[in-house]
């Protein structure tokens, strides 16, 4: 490695060849080239969304040697972890909160690497350029959502304050089938998820796997129909456009699925995942029918089912949704770290998150008395 590691803004991340980029991540799809090309292209992101790319990368020489997707953001929606609050107090004590800055995967609340590097003395050094921009730009303040635990701790000791959250995961553990896992949880839970795919099988629909090689155009279209009805459903506007699923679908095809259920082969709904060698993403879903407990049955049991099958080590089931405890899914810890310039409001939020953390100690230990898996013992 050269003695200057060179730092440039990227506004387009088709400005970095894929491989060069995809050899410093983790090997989640997440923070692919082809995901984040694909929000770009696709006009998920950029003009007029208020998502605008600024990605930090180090270059020894041409070669870029580490990267973290980065963004100008003109407000806090599709982030997963809410700092509205501190927005408003921004606000009412006249000061500008946004522009900020934003290390994140845009409307995937999925934790991993945000400091993407070669090695560990460049990601380091990223951490450290990573703060050097946040001093230097005159921006309110920086936010890296869902980090990497040892990315957070590189953040904390550059001056990031660390905020916790909780996500809900299910593991596989050597399940012989979906039996098999029911056998692991207790009876009313057992009981429950039974009765639930009961009522979900009596609509009599037929349900399709397919990924970015056997779906269609038409397949795409009517996914972004249902993904779209959602969103009107709580009156809010969907974030992706129709061209980005197709367009992620030829660039990343094997990192993709599409479950669609069928009624004498007219679809009525669909659910949208991501997949890796780490785990299975649910991300979206919508019907054009009001089905009781399709939801359920295409967003996590099926999806629980897929992971046995394939013997897939983790299904991340999204942000938020204690209901999914009951439904198989652990209780996670997540990181995230924040920079605020302004040091008023920054002890303000510092101590704000020292009480969020005790709290979050609780919810957590209330949590593990929730968990559905049968207790061994008296």
């Amino acid at each position: 490695m050269s003695q200057t590691l060179v730092p440039r803004l990227v506004r387009h991340i088709s400005h970095i060849d894929a491989s060069a980029w995809d050899a410093l991540g983790d090997g989640r799809c997440c923070t692919s080239h082809a995901l984040l090309s694909s929000l770009e292209d696709s006009g998920s992101v950029g003009e007029g969304t208020g998502w605008h790319p600024q990605h930090l990368v180090l270059f020894d020489g041409d070669a870029p040697v580490a990267a973290m997707p980065l963004y100008e953001k003109l407000h806090s929606f599709g982030e997963y972890v809410f700092d509205w609050a501190w927005a408003d107090a921004y606000q009412r004590h006249g000061l500008a909160y946004y522009p900020k800055w934003l290390s994140a995967v845009p409307f995937t609340p999925v934790p991993g690497a945000r400091l993407l590097a070669r090695d560990e003395a460049t990601r380091a050094a990223l951490a450290r350029t990573a703060r050097a921009l946040a001093d230097e730009s005159g921006l309110s303040s920086m936010h890296v959502l869902l980090p990497g635990p040892h990315e957070a701790e590189l953040l904390a000791e550059n001056g990031f304050m660390l905020r916790r959250g909780v996500q809900f995961h299910w593991h596989e553990r050597g399940y012989r089938d979906f039996e098999d896992f029911l056998a692991a949880l207790n009876h009313a839970k057992r009981k429950k998820i039974r009765q639930e795919r009961r009522r979900a099988a009596a609509h009599g629909l037929e349900c399709r796997w397919l990924d970015g090689h056997s779906a269609t155009c038409e397949d795409w279209a009517f996914f972004h129909h249902c993904y779209a009805s959602t969103y009107a459903l709580h009156r809010s506007t969907p974030y992706l456009t129709p061209a980005f699923f197709p367009m992620l679908a030829a660039r990343m095809p094997a990192g993709v699925r599409l479950l669609i259920a069928y009624r004498d082969a007219t679809p009525v709904a669909s659910a949208f995942f991501l997949l890796d060698g780490q785990a299975l993403y649910g991300r979206y879903w919508g019907a054009v029918e009001d089905l009781p407990f399709l939801h359920f049955e295409l967003c996590y049991y099926r999806a629980i089912e897929y992971c046995i099958a394939h013997r897939i080590p983790r299904f991340e089931g999204g942000a938020q949704g204690e209901h999914k405890i009951s439904r198989g899914l652990e209780p996670v810890e997540t990181r995230s770290a924040h920079w605020l310039r302004d040091e008023r409001f920054a002890d303000a939020v510092d101590r704000f998150l020292e009480h969020e953390s005790a709290g979050i100690d609780f919810y957590l230990g209330e949590l593990s008395e929730r968990v559905p898996f049968r207790r061994e013992g008296p």
